[in-house]
């Protein structure tokens, strides 16, 4: 199996050659995240529309964290387009962070589109280094389709883990690997080479499941989901919450 899946990648690598030697020489990078915005602005809207309800009784969780104040601290990991802010209740501070800072002119878009939020910043950081927040400053974390591209998930969680006060929840919706012996698995392996440069570092074969499982949070909750848009070769979906 290991070498069908071997030859197959170097079918696909020659395929899309001048993809890779751009890749090499250092050029598409700043290619992709350039158009990436593009990509995800189109994507998340047809996945939000398949997903509504779901996200819509995940957040509305969100509303029980809101102190005298009526305010909740909310940081958005990999924000992207601020394809979630419709489904936040109102009263939310939210704090973006990604570190593309292409999305920015897309977060004040969304922004203007959701007035029932306060904006606070944009932060252009890698999840597996947030300085730039304090301690216990979030009362949520929100990370959707991240976990898939980050270098480190563990040290994302432990950063995530970091910036929330006890009690603090942290939302999560990824996509994972298909199990594993599957043929589905087998073409993400094929895949996964060459769509980690299409999908600005995404990655096929994540276990993301494993690294909230061993992230020593106090309670994990997660259920499994079919892919919302089967034409892509993601696999299957894990959507669910911890708590610090």
């Amino acid at each position: 199996m290991d070498a069908l899946v071997r030859l197959l990648q170097l079918l696909v690598l020659l395929l899309t050659l001048p993809l890779h030697i751009m890749a090499l020489l250092g050029f598409w990078e700043p290619l992709c995240k350039s158009y990436f915005p593009y990509l995800m602005a189109v994507l998340v809207a047809k996945t939000n529309r398949k997903m509504e309800g779901k996200k819509r009784e995940l957040f509305s969780q969100i509303k029980g964290l809101a102190g005298a104040s009526g305010k909740v601290a909310l940081l958005e990991l990999g924000c992207g387009t601020g394809a979630n802010f419709q489904f936040y209740p109102s009263g939310c501070r939210i704090t973006c962070l990604d570190p593309n800072p292409n999305f920015e002119k897309f977060l004040t878009k969304s922004m203007a589109k959701n007035r029932h939020l306060e904006y606070e910043r944009f932060v252009v950081a890698f999840g597996e280094d947030m300085k730039q927040l304090a301690d216990g400053s979030m009362d949520v974390v929100v990370c959707t389709l991240v976990l898939c591209s980050v270098q480190s998930p563990r040290k994302v969680l432990q950063e995530v883990q970091r910036v929330l006060r006890p009690g603090g929840l942290f939302f999560f919706w990824e996509h994972v690997a298909e199990p594993r012996g599957s043929w589905a698995f087998l073409w993400q392996q094929v895949a996964e080479p060459t769509w980690k440069h299409i999908g600005d570092g995404c990655r096929l074969t994540r276990e993301t499941w494993k690294d909230l499982e061993s992230a020593q949070f106090s309670e994990l909750q997660m259920e499994r989901q079919p892919p919302p848009l089967k034409w892509l070769p993601v696999g299957p979906h894990i959507m669910g919450k911890a708590v610090k």
